[in-house]
């Protein structure tokens, strides 16, 4: 079954003949869309290896979160400045108080700069993209909860970074010009679903019903 999106526009998806549970499973099959899905994660990926990079080899210090943790987790009001001394953020105390364990920060240390390098590389690849794509997510989001800022809209860039990788992730964008579409077939079903891109036919489920 192939599914057009407009009356002019050429087939953008398509929908195996097959149903299971109400769901049918859909793929990208316009060659310039699955392009378009590619660049969009390899840039993301060049963002999140960039960032790494910069943390590892282009700062004169050793990165720590500390800072960050210490006195940039006070947040900020929802479209206002943020009055100084006040505390807007109600998970601040989870913050800092990583800040304070030596061992939770010796982690943090570790994990931000090499994280974000892997994230990238996955995403560059397009190899291990939704693993990749969801500890991109999964970072982003704690960003947002500790930096809570919000003094130019709710929308902010960690959230947005963080519905764009699960997006990637959801779709399987490493099955369009990435290596997880090369090494799917050598792989267990449940991995190639879980870490990889899924079986090519099922990187966008749209419920039936």
């Amino acid at each position: 079954m192939v599914i057009l999106l407009g009356g002019d526009e050429q087939t953008r998806i398509r929908a195996p003949d097959r149903q299971e549970e109400g769901i049918i499973a859909m793929q990208i099959v316009d060659k310039s869309h699955q392009l378009g899905v590619a660049i969009l994660r390899i840039v993301v990926g060049i963002v999140f290896l960039s960032a790494g990079i910069e943390k590892l080899f282009l700062s004169a210090e050793k990165f720590t979160a500390a800072g960050f943790l210490k006195f940039a987790t006070g947040g900020s009001p929802i479209l206002a400045a943020p009055v100084e001394g006040t505390i807007y953020n109600p998970t601040q105390a989870i913050w800092t108080g990583l800040a304070d364990n030596a061992a939770a920060l010796s982690l943090i240390d570790l994990m931000v700069p090499y994280g974000q390098l892997a994230i990238g590389i996955g995403l560059i690849l397009g190899l291990f993209t939704r693993f990749s794509a969801a500890m991109g997510t999964l970072m982003m989001l704690l960003f947002f909860f500790a930096a809570w800022d919000f003094q130019y809209g709710v929308v902010n860039q960690h959230l947005t970074y963080a519905v764009v990788t699960a997006f990637l992730g959801l779709i399987g964008a490493g099955n369009y010009y990435g290596l997880d579409a090369t090494v799917r077939p050598r792989v267990s079903d449940g991995v190639r679903r879980w870490l990889f891109s899924g079986s090519g036919d099922d990187g966008w489920k749209v419920a039936t019903a």
